[in-house]
């Protein structure tokens, strides 16, 4: 009877040990989805850029498309953005039908856009309009030229003779194709027609560092070539602006412009995209998360901080730009997306069909 009982409780042993490692293995793999899921985006994050990928991880990068916000899987998703933005130019830059608007030669324009930073090996293309000074400032204190940001005078950032900001043009081709390769570049973008917006306001309307030739000399020569109404008399409207900036045949203005054109050419024309390997791309308006990233990828974070951003003025303000173009011809605005169509599709930005149509 005692062995009897002593079998019994063994039994029961056994059926409790089973249940609770049943229970146990239900708990840790009770949404296999999500497991593969974090395994396999740890993979992604670790492809190097040329690496091809298969259709079934294409898809899941549009489906696991982050939003910036994630507590949690924020050091595993983040990067993921950085390298669809990559994708998407070296994608776009294949499509023949856009070449003559993603392409262009690397030529002495491109170069001199680039500043340099040998100390830390990084290369920054300026893209006015998208917050360049600060990124300027960043670059003048790794440089040495001055100890913090905040001890930078404004009149120095732009003044290229006391910044200690050296272009990529001033040095020899074997040094500009050494630091190309080797170098960490990026540059920042942001909605293309909002820069435009933001140009015009910035030399044509308030122009703040005090540049009379905008007004005096560019403003002048649109308004000859570009006004409709003769009769017209105030200053430079964004209307003729817009006119200038979308005719087929703009060149020959620009060359009059010089190097000022600057504010206004496209991120193809200012960076060469399509011919120079980027490290990463920055968007304006995800600036919050995408300069951390930036200083960290490039090993400097440590040494420096991006200046403070005052809240909203990164955020895509959809009424401004429909402010702007009211009352402008959809055959103007449809000729100004045909020139910056290219600016559009490499670096992602939508359509702006509520302009077009």
């Amino acid at each position: 009877m005692h062995h009897q009982w002593l079998l019994l409780a063994a039994c029961f042993w056994v059926i409790f040990m089973f249940m609770v490692a049943s229970k146990f293995i239900t708990l840790t793999f009770k949404d296999p989805d999500v497991y593969s899921a974090k395994q396999e985006l740890l993979f992604l994050t670790a492809v190097p850029e040329d690496a091809a990928r298969s259709p079934g991880e294409t898809h899941f990068a549009e489906e696991l498309k982050p939003t910036g916000k994630m507590p949690l899987g924020d050091q595993l998703v983040q990067p993921l953005v950085y390298m669809q933005r990559l994708e998407l130019i070296r994608n776009v830059c294949r499509e023949e039908a856009l070449r003559s608007l993603s392409h262009t030669a690397i030529s002495k324009f491109v170069l001199d856009r680039i500043f340099v930073c040998d100390k830390h090996r990084i290369l920054f293309c300026q893209t006015p309009k998208v917050g360049n000074t600060q990124w300027k400032k960043v670059l003048i204190v790794l440089n040495g030229a001055f100890p913090s940001i905040e001890e930078i005078p404004e009149n120095v950032v732009h003044d290229h003779e006391k910044n200690g900001l050296p272009r990529l043009s001033s040095f020899s081709n074997e040094e500009i194709q050494m630091r190309l390769k080797t170098y960490f570049k990026f540059f920042i973008v942001r909605d293309p027609f909002e820069r435009l917006i933001s140009a015009f306001k910035d030399k044509f309307v308030h122009n703040p560092r005090f540049e009379p030739w905008y007004r005096h000399e560019i403003a002048p020569g649109i308004i000859r070539k570009y006004r409709r109404n003769r009769t017209e008399t105030r200053g430079i409207q964004f209307e003729d602006f817009v006119r200038y900036l979308g005719d087929p045949n703009h060149r020959w203005l620009d060359l009059q412009f010089g190097d000022h054109i600057i504010h206004w050419v496209t991120y193809v024309e200012l960076c060469a995209p399509c011919e120079i390997r980027y490290s990463v791309i920055g968007h304006h308006e995800t600036l919050e998360e995408d300069a951390p990233y930036i200083l960290k990828e490039a090993g400097i974070d440590h040494l420096v901080s991006y200046p403070t951003i005052p809240p909203g003025i990164t955020v895509y303000n959809k009424t401004k730009v429909e402010h702007y173009f009211l009352g402008i011809s959809k055959r103007d605005i449809r000729r100004l997306y045909a020139r910056f169509e290219g600016d559009f599709k490499l670096f992602g930005y939508q359509k702006p069909d509520f302009l077009l149509n």
